[in-house]
């Protein structure tokens, strides 16, 4: 018998947390940014929903419709991922990152807002802890909710091939045919950016991923 049980058992007390069990059962709120309607999908703005999705088929994760977003809670490698898909537009996506760390006392070290860069180039991906918006509205309202930017991030690059003024057509159009085999691909290395995120921490991550 290990020397824990012999001394627990002696002084006739509850077993002493052990410090890995708990790590074990820490909870992740995986924020993944979009817009709800048919009329969305799989547009360059939706890239976060497009992760969530390849997550939780990853996961065996399934969605369910709650408060301000669609939920799905999986398991990997001991961790509890909380996956959700706010239903607030993603002008309000605070509304819903906000409301769910709070329902479920998840510290803010513990979330990753996933989210599309048009300063990145297509494809790219980039794991950050903190910073400024960058003129997403999503993560604008995030910061404005949360009253911090001190938050984990992960940046999808769309790139910036548009016409001057014409941003929003952009962010709000289909893919194209010769995109989508990289999108395809760089979707399934943020799942597993996200994997490594919750079993690895923020800074391991970024010294493996932010490289490529």
């Amino acid at each position: 018998m290990c020397l824990r049980k012999i001394f627990e058992r002696f002084l006739g007390r509850r077993p002493i947390p052990n410090k890995d069990t708990k790590e074990e059962n820490m909870k992740y709120l995986i924020a993944c940014l979009g817009n709800i309607g048919a009329e969305y999908d799989n547009t360059r703005h939706n890239i976060g929903f497009k992760i969530a999705d390849r997550l939780a088929k990853d996961l065996e994760g399934t969605f369910t419709t709650g408060r301000l977003a669609q939920t799905s809670e999986m398991r990997y490698k001991g961790k509890t991922l909380l996956v959700i898909k706010p239903t607030t537009y993603m002008n309000l996506s605070g509304k819903a990152v906000k409301y769910w760390l709070q329902q479920e006392k998840i510290p803010i070290e513990n979330l990753l807002v996933v989210n599309d860069d048009i300063a990145l180039p297509l494809g790219t991906l980039r794991l950050r802890k903190q910073g400024a918006d960058g003129g997403h509205n999503g993560l604008t309202d995030i910061i404005e909710k949360l009253g911090t930017n001190v938050f984990c991030r992960l940046r999808f690059g769309l790139g910036d091939d548009f016409p001057r003024g014409r941003q929003i057509d952009f962010v709000l159009g289909q893919w194209k045919s010769s995109e989508e085999p990289i999108v395809d691909e760089k979707v399934d290395e943020a799942v597993e950016i996200i994997k490594s995120f919750v079993t690895q921490g923020p800074d391991r991550t970024m010294n493996q991923f932010n490289k490529k």
